[in-house]
């Protein structure tokens, strides 16, 4: 494939939604003639903004946190290929959001304290899947007069 051809392939995926510079390779890889093809337009790409990390953390971190924790989040951002630094740097700001995010998805899914112990530990279950951590759990389960 041209390389006009490749560019206009990878700015239709842009275009649909941010993607990572590991994702556009993998997504590129069959359409291209080599690897080397792909990192000079990925280079030239990120160069004129066009692909850009922080706007795919960006937009991870707007989509999921309403329904998931930091955890998850940052595994979805690793699976991306997203730099350790920019992660690091956005989990900060997650922490902030953290509890409150926990509350609404326990709320949703729940809206009641756990009636017993096996109640107690399907609560608790739901919520770490969702990728909370224990901390975060405990004071979302709480009984309220406590």
């Amino acid at each position: 494939m041209s390389r006009a051809n490749l560019k206009d392939r990878a700015l239709g995926y842009l275009a649909r939604r941010e993607h990572s510079r590991l994702e556009l390779e993998r997504k590129l890889l069959p359409h291209a003639q080599g690897p080397s093809e792909i990192s000079a337009l990925l280079d030239t790409m990120e160069q004129q903004g066009l692909l850009s990390e922080s706007r795919v953390i960006e937009q991870v971190v707007r989509v999921r946190r309403k329904r998931f924790g930091i955890q998850r989040i940052v595994y979805e951002l690793r699976e991306k290929g997203i730099d350790e630094h920019l992660i690091s740097a956005a989990v900060p700001d997650l922490k902030k959001t953290e509890l409150e995010a926990a509350q609404e998805v326990w709320r949703k899914r729940f809206a009641r304290q756990p009636a017993d112990a096996q109640d107690h530990g399907k609560q608790m279950r739901f919520l770490r899947g969702r990728g909370f951590a224990t901390e975060v759990i405990h004071q979302v389960l709480l009984p309220s007069d406590e």
